[in-house]
């Protein structure tokens, strides 16, 4: 009985380790009860029991629990009575307490179930998405424990659906409603606001408070994690020299040994968690990001293109900043505790390691003012790359018709070239700063080793390995410093940027006093009326301005060309700022643009534009519009999705949709800004109001006006006139019977993409014209590396690259080895070296490792600046050269994501990661060596632990990478659906949609964070396994280096592999993620290359086949048996056509909706290539030529007015071929030459 009562009695473990380890439990138990009660506070789905989601095992698990507690419980009432009886001691004192933590323990397992609650347990990821009718706070991550967030296994579920089949948006996981754009802006918003009274005051320091604000909680916690984690991280260099001493034989306990093993693997269980920990909480600001993302969206004050970089790259740098807002404080704990170790080792000499830090911060710090000033320069012109690119993909079809995109290209390049300056000097820059931190460790151990000479400091071996530990980890504050204090003026420029993007002013809430619906017959009402597009100015556009409009009315504004008609609306609309008088709506408007916006989507959604369809309603807007027609016409009706800017339908089409837009409205007022080609010449009952230098100079009905005479007279007069001479060609058309052209004369482009069977001709696979984006499956391939790496040069800089590197490591692990070996272990042991040859050999080393590392680092960026440039002109060239199918097909967004954000990953990103992989895996080679040298037992531990690490990362990386690729395709329609609203702002406004529209970002802007948030979730979760794994491996070896006997191995060469393993989990889980990290960077490389490979138009000039200078000199155009069809795959839209069109003529073409009439045209240019037949003009065979001797004979003047940017001069001659005097010439036929004078002078 006594035996068998001890033996139950007998605690498993050491006594004080085991109630130590379960105190710990307990704690964390409570702590993660009282976790659960905060995640659950307003949140009812979070308080659902484990047993609700179907976990397989949870009664099982339950009975355990509970019958281990019971167990114990048994175990401790045993131990009480039986010491009660036979006496008590310290020993059962301790015992008895380590039953009663264990009893408590289970009991708490048993009795809390939030480390069973996650729903990786029960496998089903989309439990989320059905509870509480999808509510979204129900998502893995804000449902999540305590253990779950620690270990990151809130991704399990995801990355598990990853690995068995490819992701899709509908597998990620929703975002909680708190970490939301919908959640986190109207915190920012609201702060801002309360800070500076409105947007046009908000400075830098209130946009930071703003985001301080919104996002505290997790910055304090990362602040204290960040802390325990720089605190751990030191404890290594701290018993280094106490852990040579004791493979020296000089030991204090008899258990010394595994308490420094202990110590070692806690602190770096401890580092790992606490890093996590601190990734996981940096991960709770990057909702800054959502909503500086959405707040860019409500100006609009510039250009879409330089928007689309606010959003892209400023908000997203801000962001970024969130992983690294503790390290400005951080350096300062870390030399601080750097500087207390090396005074207990080398006593004052670490006061040369502090002026050497110092120096070399200092040293930093230029470079990291360059690398501001660079950055500056770099965002800016790469702003005036996107705003151009955007400007030139939105008028890329007048850009082909007139043989203009080469041209346009150049000045593309001519920008790239500006911003690849910048780039040279940041990357060359960077270059030299990464020199200064692989540099750094070298300079001050040389520099302290130096002192301790001088000094006459005796060096051991032991002291030496703790600062060669502690130089290491310094070497991170003195490049973080300099980078921080870069990435922090980066992140400023950023913020004042934004905060200058939001003092822009927001269109006068005042400037329309709107009057509720049926509460006055006035429907509109100005009174001395003064606007302005330029409040500065002092003619003002619109003056005098008095007009009451009662309900009903009918009332039409006429004027010449520049009398203010449109600028009339847009102050009806308070679009227009106001410098004096009234302004009063009664009811709701519907506006109708001149320019026709139409969104990307289906026709219905147009046409309803936010409001229910009533079917009753729908049908008669579609017969008042004359749409009906034009539907049954369309494969899938009102079903059809349109594409950008209506690129497949025709100019009436789209014309039409606007105005069953306004009609389905029902709305009190009705504001139409010339939206007919040809509309009834006078209607007696309509109001005319005439207009003439902003004023309104006439008003009243058509016949009391016309007898007036005067400026309506002389209008009417100009319209009969060119009547006139339609009904004259009309005639002599009927006279001839027959139809001909010439074109030297230009023809009226009626649509971008006709419905002349476009609609069944050039659309996808699926029947649509705009497909989702493509996006490549599975692995990244090798052939996109190879491509890459040996796009510059033909990869001939990589292996001098590689051999850098390996020269570097060399020399790195030559030095440490040199001054491990040739210092002694203890006072009494004579050095094998002088002095002065120890530092000698060792400065020599040092110097060698520099020398390599600047040649490394330079050979890396020039490689890479090439790499870039290369790649940025072949992408353009391609999307330049496409035919315009792609261009009709592609939404802009698409192209822009890869111009802008794609491009910036392959100049500024993939270069380094590409290094850093190398370079880590060299590194992680070089520390085995050593390792393998002291104990080479380590190898069976690293060896099984190498494989389970290269599982993981095969299992993480089809879940990584597919994210990886959704964070790229759901980032386009945030752009596109951004340029759409900046381009149709007014008829939002008009509609008073700005509500929904916005709603539709945060979707988008959720949309696109959803990936990228678990994107880094699933990362985190790798790295937490690798360090986990890796901390194993630095335990075991240990484990097997103190269990060698005395004197067999070099105590000295021992603490250097230690040394080294205090970085082992670092390194080791460094390769892996540099491996991830460059295959999710990579898809950028991948998506450019696929622009890379767009089928090009034919050849824009044939060398053989010129055409003579003056072709056409007649204009004949001779059509034979001309088959035309958008695809191979597609029915034909003309069928056998032949005609001919004498020169000297001029020919209308007619006929109805689809007839082919804009394809004949578009044929003409060779928009569209013939499949059979072939069109000659003038002798010449059109297809036998190149594109450009052929579009730049040929005039079109298209139905959308298009100008781009710049001087008149550069509009009308933007390939600079005709002389001032042309151009003056051509203005003043024109009318124009008057105005541009008034405007700008004779230099415009």
């Amino acid at each position: 009985m006594q035996v068998s009562s001890d033996f139950l009695l007998k605690p498993t473990f050491l006594r004080g380790f085991s109630g130590s380890l379960h105190l710990v439990l307990l704690i964390v138990l409570f702590l993660s009860w009282v976790f659960k009660k905060l995640r659950a506070h307003g949140n009812e789905g979070a308080k659902r029991s484990v047993r609700n989601k179907g976990f397989l095992y949870y009664k099982q698990t339950l009975f355990c629990c509970l019958g281990l507690s019971i167990f114990n419980f048994a175990i401790c009432f045993l131990n009480h009575f039986y010491w009660y009886r036979n006496g008590w001691s310290e020993e059962k004192i301790a015992t008895l307490l380590d039953s009663v933590l264990r009893t408590l323990t289970w009991l708490a397992v048993e009795g809390e179930d939030t480390l069973l609650q996650e729903p990786l347990l029960n496998g089903n990821t989309r439990e989320s998405k059905q509870s509480n009718g999808g509510e979204k706070s129900l998502t893995p991550y804000s449902n999540a424990s305590l253990f779950s967030i620690l270990t990151f296994s809130w991704m399990g579920p995801l990355i598990a659906v990853g690995y068995k089949k490819t992701l899709d948006l509908e597998d990620v996981p929703q975002l909680a409603s708190v970490d939301s754009v919908e959640g986190a802006f109207p915190i920012l918003r609201d702060k801002l606001e309360s800070d500076s009274g409105s947007s046009s005051r908000v400075t830098t320091l209130g946009l930071v408070k703003a985001l301080i604000f919104t996002t505290w909680k997790e910055i304090l916690l990362t602040a204290f994690l960040a802390l325990v984690y720089t605190l751990a991280t030191y404890v290594g260099p701290f018993l280094m020299d106490t852990f040579v001493q004791y493979l020296n034989g000089r030991r204090e306990c008899d258990n010394e040994g595994y308490l420094l093993v202990l110590a070692f693997s806690v602190a770096k269980l401890v580092e790992c968690l606490a890093q996590r920990a601190l990734s996981e909480g940096s991960l709770g600001c990057l909702d800054l990001q959502q909503s500086l993302t959405l707040s860019c969206q409500s100006k609009q004050g510039h250009a879409s293109g330089e928007i689309i970089n606010f959003m892209t790259v400023d908000a997203e740098r801000i962001g970024d900043f969130s992983w690294h807002m503790h390290d400005p404080w951080l350096v300062v704990v870390q030399v601080a505790l750097a500087l207390l170790i090396l005074y207990k080792n080398l006593g004052l000499a670490s006061i040369t390691t502090f002026v050497a830090t110092v120096l070399l911060t200092l040293a930093n710090i230029p470079l990291g003012s360059l690398q501001e000033k660079y950055q500056d320069k770099l965002m800016k012109s790469k702003d005036s790359r996107m705003k151009a690119t955007s400007e030139m993909l939105r008028n890329m079809r007048i850009l082909k018709l007139q043989g203009w995109e080469m041209k346009f290209l150049s000045k593309i390049v001519e920008l790239r070239e500006t911003e690849t300056g910048w780039l040279r000097k940041f990357v060359y820059t960077s270059a030299m700063t990464t020199f200064v931190f692989y540099g750094a460790p070298t300079f001050v151990a040389v520099a302290t080793f130096g002192t301790c000479i001088i000094l006459g400091i005796p060096l051991e071996s032991g002291k030496i390995l703790s600062a060669l530990a502690t130089f290491r980890i310094l070497q991170q504050p003195i490049y973080v410093l300099p980078e921080t204090i870069s990435m922090i003026a980066q992140t400023k420029v950023s913020l004042d940027r934004l905060a200058s993007f939001f003092r822009l002013d927001d269109l006068q809430p005042d400037v329309v006093e709107k009057l509720a619906r049926g509460s006055s017959d006035i429907a509109i009402e100005i009174v001395d009326g003064r606007f302005s597009w330029d409040i500065s100015s002092p003619n003002p556009t619109l003056k005098e301005i008095n007009i009451k409009v009662s309900h009903g009315m009918r009332v039409a504004v006429c004027g010449t060309v520049g009398s203010g008609k449109s600028s009339f609306l847009s102050c009806i609309l308070g679009e227009m700022p106001k410098l004096s008088g009234n302004v009063k709506l009664s009811g709701t408007k519907a506006y109708v643009a001149q320019s026709p916006w139409i969104q990307s989507g289906k026709i219905v959604d147009n046409i309803l534009f936010g409001k229910e369809m009533d079917k009753e309603r729908y049908d008669r807007v579609l017969e008042a519009c004359s749409l009906k027609k034009d539907l049954e016409i369309l494969s899938f009706g009102d079903q059809t999705v349109i594409g950008e800017r209506g690129i497949n339908l025709s100019g009436g089409q789209k014309q039409r949709i606007q105005i069953a837009r306004a009609l389905y409205q029902d709305a009190d007022i009705y504001l139409f800004d010339d939206p007919f080609s040809a509309v009834d010449a006078h209607t007696g009952s309509h109001l005319f109001k005439v207009m003439k230098d902003g004023r309104i100079t006439q008003a009243g009905k058509y016949d009391d006006i016309l007898k007036s005479g005067s400026d309506f007279m002389e209008l009417v007069g100009a319209h009969k006139e060119a009547l006139s001479a339609l009904d004259s060609i009309d005639a002599g058309t009927r006279e001839d019977k027959g139809v001909e052209s010439v074109t030297s004369v230009a023809q009226k482009e009626e649509t971008r993409n006709d419905e002349n069977g476009k609609e069944d001709d050039i659309i996808g696979p699926k029947g649509q014209l705009v497909q989702e984006e493509e996006r490549e499956k599975g692995k990244v391939g090798f052939s996109v590396y190879w491509k890459y790496i040996t796009t510059a040069y033909g990869g001939a800089l990589v292996p001098f690259i590689l051999l850098a590197q390996v020269l570097f490591q060399l020399c790195q692990i030559g030095s440490n080895y040199w001054m491990a070996w040739a210092t002694p272990v203890s006072k009494d042991v004579a050095p094998p070296v002088g002095s002065s040859t120890l530092i000698i050999v060792y400065v020599a080393l040092a110097i060698g490792s520099s020398f390599c590392v600047l040649c490394r680092s330079l050979l890396l960026v020039t490689a890479g600046y090439k790499t870039a440039t290369l790649l940025f002109n072949r992408m353009h060239l391609c999307i330049f050269r496409a035919p315009m199918s792609f261009f009709d097909a592609t939404p802009s967004g698409r192209i822009l994501n890869r111009a802008s954000t794609d491009q910036s990953a392959v100049d500024l990103n993939i270069p380094f990661q590409v290094g850093a992989f190398a370079f880590s895996m060299i590194q992680l080679l070089g520390i085995i060596s050593i390792m393998s040298q002291v104990a080479w037992q380590v190898f069976l531990v690293f060896v099984p632990v190498i494989g389970i690490c290269i599982w993981l990362q095969q299992y993480y990386i089809p879940s990584a990478r597919e994210l990886a690729r959704l964070v790229g395709v759901c980032k386009a329609p945030v752009i596109q659906h951004f340029a759409e609203t900046i381009s149709g702002s007014t008829t939002i406004r008009s509609f008073d949609q700005e509500s929904r529209f916005r709603e539709t970002s945060m979707k988008l802007i959720d949309g696109y964070s959803r990936p990228k948030f678990n994107t880094a979730g699933a990362m985190e979760w790798l790295c937490y396994r690798l360090d986990m794994l890796s901390s194993v491996t630095f335990a075991f070896s240990l484990v097997f280096i103190i269990s060698i006997p005395v004197g067999t191995i070099d105590p000295s060469i021992a603490g250097l592999a230690v040394t080294y393993g205090l970085n082992l989990n670092m390194l080791q889980a460094w390769v892996i993620w540099n491996l991830c990290n460059l295959e999710n960077k990579i898809i950028s490389v991948e998506r450019i290359f696929q622009y890379t490979a767009i089928p090009s138009e034919p050849p824009l000039v044939i060398d053989s086949n010129r055409p003579e200078r003056h072709w056409p000199s007649h204009g004949e155009i001779d059509i034979c048996s001309l088959q035309v069809r958008y695809a191979p795959h597609m029915p034909l839209v003309l069928r056998g056509l032949t005609c001919t069109f004498g020169g000297g003529t001029k020919t209308g073409i007619v006929g109805r909706t689809g007839s082919g009439k804009s394809t004949l045209i578009q044929t003409l240019f060779r928009i569209v290539e013939p499949a059979a037949g072939h069109i000659v003009i003038d002798g010449i065979n059109i297809s036998s030529i190149g594109l450009h001797d052929l579009r730049s004979r040929l005039s079109i003047i298209p139905q959308d007015p298009t100008m781009f940017e710049g001087t008149v001069r550069s509009n009308l001659d933007p390939l600079e071929e005709y002389s001032d005097e042309q151009i003056w010439e051509v203005l003043d036929k024109c009318q124009l030459g008057d105005e541009v004078i008034a405007e700008e002078g004779r230099q415009a």
